[in-house]
């Protein structure tokens, strides 16, 4: 038994696992739902109310896929929302990895590129913004790895369509891509046919609801998200079964103990993660965003739990001021020692802009390999080897005990374990190091100002927190909410609230890309006045935020 007195139970998993073994779980197929509707009945079992909803998603299934070189038809596969075609065959062009700097210098208008690794859609972007009519992924093994390449956050919209990919996307072995990469280099002309079939388009996706107050509850209560995707590539027994299962077996042991909850449960169980980059918790942020945004106090995602040999948990997601959460669980339950770990723009985390807190994604990891992969989540990855072979019982109870105890902390805790502190000297290097950069271009010390207020109005209230009636807490709680509307913004969006910022990777701040991009500008350049007028903008905009945060910590601290 734990010290939480929650312990996940390995035969009520792996009954979880063996029944999602069962089923390809497509997004928007019968078989996805008839898995969901294994879901609802499981988690309505637990005493939670439950809501199976269908909603519009912008899906795309790869079908079959042909690549042709003199002659020769080579072992691929097509990627979603690659462009579908009877065909189209143009030169090949290597460009390495496909970065900027390398696009940049080829000249590949009416080309096939090919490039070294998985699909991404930064590649994709990259390579239909400078003309390329296709891409050839050389994947850094003997497998094929299933990828969704679309730059559009969730499902497009008539503004942000005209930003999915343009060209059309295959990925090939290893050995056949380094066969490719040697003849181009050795400057030989290789001439590819490509033929797709990629079904795109609208239609029904299921989205699973299960939600339980506290005993004390009212309708308006402040909960805690937590979810995960449901679809999957193949039968994705661990991407994400693994994941499912976890989710289950929490919602299980934590309904058990909900008298000690002091505010509500919320699990969402989403469709479209695999085949529409994020659709359903997109969907479900914006239809339900006044919600979410006057109640939602956190969201924890849980991804690929308890994969075989998955034995690094110390590279997960956490924003700064969740990141004490994140240690004690990690290393209560595993003795690691967490590493506190930026988000990255991936996981179904598509409430930043409405400024809720969030926790992991993928939780254990792979030790580092010799290959270069885009993730460690395991060699079977999104191939038709995520089989149940490859879940380790062991591994999914620890990966399960570490998110319990992550959410009964955030159930049960008289004051939420926010540290804005944490986040304030997070906050405060990068502007000292902005600062730096820009000189005497634009003056930014009040936004220094405002993260020091920030530090030391945290501090207090840590300090005034240790002992107070259920009053004071409610109070100071729900100043914690208001505050972090304004700040989880700044630390991983662009600064718009209300629209998702593009699938591509994002830097760290990147509220402050602004005010970067006149300090990265060339001194003397008849440019900068208009960099600086944007700067000055952005500058104002993150200077009211951290003013509103501070405002709603000090009316607590009076």
């Amino acid at each position: 038994m734990s010290e939480t007195g929650l312990e996940p139970d390995t035969d009520q998993l792996m009954v979880h696992i063996r029944e999602f073994s069962r089923r390809v779980k497509l997004s928007g197929t019968a078989e996805e739902l008839e898995s969901f509707r294994y879901l609802q009945a499981q988690i309505a079992g637990y005493g939670y109310d439950t809501q199976l909803v269908q909603h519009d998603a912008f899906i795309s299934l790869p079908g079959r896929a042909r690549v042709i070189v003199g002659g020769r038809m080579l072992p691929c596969i097509t990627h979603s929302m690659s462009v579908s075609t009877p065909g189209v065959s143009a030169e090949l062009l290597y460009v390495g990895e496909g970065t900027a700097a390398e696009f940049s210098a080829a000249k590949v208008a009416g080309k096939i590129v090919l490039v070294d690794g998985i699909a991404t859609e930064e590649v994709a972007a990259l390579a239909s913004a400078a003309g390329a009519i296709g891409q050839l992924h050389i994947s850094p093994n003997e497998h094929l790895y299933e990828m969704c390449v679309s730059p559009v956050w969730g499902s497009p919209s008539q503004h942000t369509r005209p930003n999915l990919p343009s060209t059309v996307i295959c990925s090939v072995p290893n050995d056949v891509g380094a066969e490719l990469r040697r003849r181009c280099e050795l400057g030989e002309a290789v001439n590819v046919s490509i033929q797709t079939e990629v079904d795109t388009g609208w239609r029904k996706t299921p989205l699973l609801v299960a939600e339980l107050s506290s005993l004390a509850g009212k309708a308006d209560e402040p909960f805690v998200l937590f979810s995960g995707h449901h679809d999957t590539w193949h039968y994705g027994v661990m991407d994400n079964g693994g994941a499912n299962a976890t989710m289950l077996e929490t919602a299980r042991l934590l309904a058990a103990h909900r008298g000690e909850w002091r505010r509500g449960l919320r699990i969402c169980f989403w469709s479209g993660h695999s085949h529409g980059r994020y659709s359903g918790s997109a969907w479900y942020a914006d239809e339900y965003w006044n919600e979410l945004e006057q109640r939602c106090i956190a969201h924890i995602n849980v991804d690929s739990t308890g994969g075989e040999g998955a034995s690094v948990l110390t590279n997960s997601g956490v924003v700064d001021e969740l990141k004490a959460v994140a240690f004690d669980a990690v290393e209560a339950i595993s003795g690691q020692k967490h590493a506190g770990r930026r988000h990255g723009r991936a996981a179904d985390q598509s409430f930043w802009g409405i400024g809720i807190p969030s926790m992991f994604g993928s939780l254990s990891h792979q030790p580092p390999g010799p290959v270069k992969m885009l993730t460690a989540l395991g060699w079977w990855w999104h191939t038709p080897h995520d089989t149940i072979e490859h879940i380790d019982p062991k591994n999914l109870v620890r990966d399960t005990g570490i998110v319990l105890r992550v959410l009964r902390q955030l159930l049960t805790s008289p004051i939420l374990p926010y540290d804005y502190t944490a986040y304030a000297s997070a906050f405060a290097d990068e502007i000292a190091h902005l600062k730096q950069q820009l000189g005497d271009r634009l003056d930014i010390s009040a936004l220094q100002t405002g993260v020091s207020a920030l530090r030391d109005n945290a501090a207090s209230l840590l300090a005034t927190s240790k002992s107070v009636t259920d009053a004071e807490a409610s109070r100071i709680n729900a100043a914690l909410v208001r505050a972090s509307r304004r700040l989880v913004p700044l630390n991983y969006t662009t600064g718009e609230r209300f629209h998702h910022d593009s699938a591509l990777p994002h830097p760290a701040w990147p509220s402050l890309e602004g005010i970067r991009q006149l300090a990265r500008h060339p001194e003397g350049s008849a440019e900068l006045p208009f960099y600086a007028v944007h700067a000055r903008q952005t500058r104002n905009r993150i200077s009211h935020a951290l003013r509103e945060a501070n405002a709603e910590l000090e009316a607590v601290l009076i």
